[in-house]
């Protein structure tokens, strides 16, 4: 009689449904990998007791829930802010482009402090943040209460400022990434759910700082 398998994909379905124990029958072999995912991401893995059905699998869920994103850019990332637009919407979220609206020279702040503002007043989920590096717009934006920006380089990097730190702002560098690079770190910030568990400790230690800071 074959017998069922666990793996790290089954694992990563039940953290988009926002799962927090998964049940496996009697006999079930988990691989290595899925062991270690469900401790990254907090889900534990539990023996289904005797006798009790598991519930209906839910309807297939979407790679993503469709969000409403504050983009933005100075001159350095016009050109990359442009062609992001329409990339994440064919992703299926809102864009609200909050400027700059051409090449010419402009201020940073003043464009990813309009990002920021949205994401901490809740006019948008989340916040794209574009100019020459990244760096400079992060630090504008982690300036405003309740934004955690993360300046990504590359998919990893997206993907851990979501699963660890429940990053909302997300800056790039117009200037050290190329389109395609740019694309695939905005896809894996937007498809990547916070992990919770023991990263929620840490998240709230963040906001316990920005709040000793405010008063």
């Amino acid at each position: 009689m074959t017998k069922n398998l666990l793996s790290e994909q089954s694992v990563l379905e039940a953290s988009k449904r926002g799962a927090t124990v998964l049940h496996y029958e009697k006999g079930t072999i988990i691989t290595t990998a899925a062991q270690d995912r469900a401790r990254q991401l907090g889900i534990k893995l539990l023996e289904q007791p005797k006798d009790v059905q598991q519930p209906p699998s839910p309807a297939k869920v979407q790679p993503s829930t469709p969000e409403v994103i504050a983009l933005g850019s100075d001159h350095g990332g016009f050109a990359t802010k442009e062609q992001l637009k329409s990339f994440i919407e064919g992703l299926g979220h809102k864009v609200v482009d909050v400027g700059t609206s051409s090449e010419e020279a402009c201020d940073y702040p003043q464009f990813a402090y309009a990002v920021a503002k949205m994401v901490s007043i809740g006019e948008a989920t989340k916040g794209i943040m574009v100019d020459a590096v990244g760096v400079a717009s992060a630090m504008v934006a982690n300036k405003v209460p309740g934004i955690r920006a993360a300046c990504c380089h590359n998919e990893f990097s997206a993907r851990s400022s979501r699963e660890h730190n429940d990053a909302n702002v997300l800056t790039l560098g117009g200037r050290v990434l190329g389109i395609e690079l740019s694309k695939a770190i905005v896809k894996a910030w937007l498809e990547t759910p916070f992990a919770a568990g023991r990263h929620v400790k840490r998240v709230e230690m963040i906001k316990d700082i920005e709040k000793k800071w405010g008063k």
